[in-house]
């Protein structure tokens, strides 16, 4: 019984993620769409250097709706 309760403590902790509060002001917003581009240049960059036959490329630089 024990052992039941502390597997399904854990598989409930497990499924937790942290909580990120929207922003509330407007730096807070401002600093969150910075943050966002920011991840974005980024991933842009990484992926212009990348080789474009490679999965890696197909797994992290394919977007949505984009052909190929």
């Amino acid at each position: 019984m024990a052992l039941m309760l502390t597997l399904l403590g854990a598989g409930g902790l497990a499924a937790c993620t942290p909580y990120e509060a929207m922003p509330t002001s407007p730096y807070q917003w401002q600093r969150r769409q910075d943050e966002i581009a920011a991840r974005e240049a980024e991933r842009a960059r990484a992926c212009a250097t990348m080789n474009k036959d490679t999965a890696r490329y197909q797994r992290e630089c394919r977007r949505p709706g984009e052909t190929q």
